[in-house]
């Protein structure tokens, strides 16, 4: 049997690296070797036991890599072609994806169907914190690199770039809006530069750790505000003349950040919500305006497939977003638990890593 290393969830509080059979090929799947990938907020929260997994699970699902190997079925792709996947892996063929909702795909899974059923690279099937992963149905999800793009360049792409980006999307951000973004880790500092591109001027983004606010100014932020030094929703009211914002998105997943969004609406705005809850959400009477502000609440689970990606690699190599600099860490596969470590309590500055099998 020929084995790999791989980042396995064990419990609550461990994740550790060890030996794992290099995954079977079918009709429909690539086998890929991994040469770049990271670890996400939501890698933290499996690692905490805040979200479920089975035990023995390969995680992580931010691939970049090489194809290894092709299933006999798949055809447009060679061994050997360097390629991304999303973190969200669509069949193209579930209601959800003939539907047009191809996040939310929950065929095609091997450990059962979940709320996110598009979300299958560790949660539902074995993920990419690895020397070689498994994509399934890989015609929907693998994506070309261009030429002349670097893996670091790319690696944004598959989770955090779609999902912030997505989240200015959905919000339907118009030519002239004032956008705020609450928190600036990795997914708002993209939400921030989705904003921008989407034609906000002006862009108020909120977070307490300075290297996140100086990033965010690269990315697009107008203002910032340190929420530790002032109320935020007071000085967002001051900064728009009491109107208000466009759009708020909300890019952590507390009750107060979801809170503090829907305080700083115009009537009729629109709060986008990027974070993953861990808990019941509660609408304040006021902020809600008990119902009537004419207010939109959308969510957004990060857009995958192949032609999602090949998109946000346009962007890149078109230069008009530059998301290099979010890598602030590397480290070898081999030393996955201490860059767990670092990065799940955010220290030295950190706000993505890159991991280099």
């Amino acid at each position: 049997m020929v084995t790999m290393k791989a980042a396995i969830f064990v419990e609550p509080g461990r994740i550790v690296l060890d030996d794992k059979p290099i995954p079977e090929v079918g009709p429909l799947d690539a086998l890929v070797r991994v040469t770049t990938t990271t670890i996400c907020g939501t890698d933290i929260h499996i690692l905490k036991g805040e979200y479920p997994v089975h035990r023995g699970l390969t995680v992580g699902h931010e691939p970049v890599g090489i194809i290894e190997k092709l299933g006999s079925a798949v055809v447009g792709y060679e061994e050997g072609q360097r390629v991304i996947a999303g973190a969200i892996t669509p069949s193209g063929h579930s209601h959800a994806s003939l539907a047009g909702c191809h996040a939310q795909d929950g065929c095609g899974t091997r450990h059962g169907w979940k709320p996110v059923g598009g979300w299958k690279f560790g949660n539902t099937i074995d993920g990419c914190q690895a020397e070689y992963v498994l994509v399934p149905d890989a015609m929907a999800n693998l994506a070309p690199i261009p030429d002349g793009l670097t893996d670091e360049e790319v690696l944004m792409c598959p989770d955090i770039m779609s999902t912030g980006f997505g989240g200015a999307e959905k919000a339907g951000i118009r030519i002239g809006d004032t956008v705020a973004v609450f928190a600036q880790g990795p997914i708002g500092l993209c939400a921030t530069a989705g904003a921008r591109l989407k034609g906000a001027t002006t862009i108020i983004a909120v977070d307490t750790v300075p290297e996140r606010l100086a990033m965010a100014r690269r990315m697009g932020a107008d203002h910032v505000i340190d929420f530790q030094q002032t109320d935020p929703v007071r000085e967002i009211l001051q900064l728009t003349d009491g109107r208000g914002v466009d759009v708020a998105i909300e890019a952590l997943g507390t009750q107060s950040t979801f809170e503090s969004c829907l305080r700083v609406l115009r009537p009729g705005g629109t709060l986008s919500s990027l974070g993953v809850y861990f808990g019941d959400l509660r609408l304040p009477l006021g902020a809600f305006a008990a119902g009537l502000g004419d207010h939109t609440i959308v969510t957004t689970l990060c857009p995958g497939g192949k032609e999602r990606m090949r998109r946000l690699m346009a962007v890149v190599a078109s230069a008009r977003v530059d998301l290099k600099p979010l890598v602030t860490h590397r480290f070898r596969l081999d030393d996955i638990e201490r860059a767990y470590d670092l990065f799940g309590h955010q220290r030295d500055g950190v706000v993505k890593v890159a991991i280099i099998p």
